[in-house]
């Protein structure tokens, strides 16, 4: 795996997340209907929630990365995959985070 596999799976989740917020059964489905919200309001809601959860994401990564701070501390990582190999190095968590988180980069 490298990083922009790796970066993919990470966007990949974003998307189960979101769509599950919406699973009707769970949690959260039962607290959005209970806000009756309108049409139009729930596809706010959906917008909203779809920003926060980029940004999120987003963020972690370049923290993971050490282009950004997670708190207040600011440092790389090394992220090896469960056979020791290095998934990757400083930056490639960063250009692939802004590829799949900014840029839009669609599944192959």
């Amino acid at each position: 795996m490298d990083a922009d596999a790796f970066v993919a799976n990470w966007h990949a989740e974003k998307e189960k997340l979101l769509s599950d917020a919406w699973m009707p059964g769970t949690e959260c489905e039962a607290r959005i209907t209970a806000m009756g919200l309108s049409s139009e309001q729930t596809v706010q809601l959906q917008d909203l929630l779809g920003t926060f959860t980029r940004d999120v994401m987003y963020t972690l990564l370049l923290g993971l990365d050490g282009s950004a701070s997670l708190g207040s501390d600011q440092r790389s990582y090394t992220l090896l995959d469960e056979d020791g190999s290095v998934i990757a190095k400083e930056g490639d968590l960063e250009a692939a985070a802004y590829a799949w988180f900014r840029e839009g980069r669609a599944p192959r």
